[in-house]
């Protein structure tokens, strides 16, 4: 398994899905912080992100443990962030949290 990659379960995943709004008036510079802010998080193992041209985007988070998870979402600059997508961003989401058991596939994938 490359350092890239997700260790062996059990770990966590948040799921995040969403639908953007047409306003993305400092979306991408404030992705690039959280993603640099969740990189240096303790706990943080790696994302998988994907949207569609209709606006809708899924993107998993993974991390050791539901207490790093707790943690991330208390940073103070992720709070803010959360704000900014609801009164901003986003039309809806949904923010589902899962322990990942198992995880098997094919081929190798690189996790960001």
């Amino acid at each position: 398994m490359s350092s890239d990659c997700l260790p062996e379960p059990p770990y966590y995943a948040v799921i995040f899905s969403a639908r953007r709004t047409e306003d993305d008036e400092g979306y991408e510079t404030m992705m690039a912080r959280m993603e640099e802010l969740a990189r240096q998080a303790p706990g943080f193992l790696g994302y998988e992100s994907t949207r569609g041209e209709d606006g809708f985007g899924i993107t998993v988070c993974y991390w050791e443990s539901d207490e790093a998870i707790r943690n991330w979402k208390a940073n103070a600059e992720h709070l803010a962030a959360q704000t900014r997508g609801r009164e901003t961003w986003y039309e809806n989401y949904v923010v589902r949290i899962a322990k990942v058991e198992r995880a098997y596939g094919m081929n190798e994938m690189t996790i960001n």
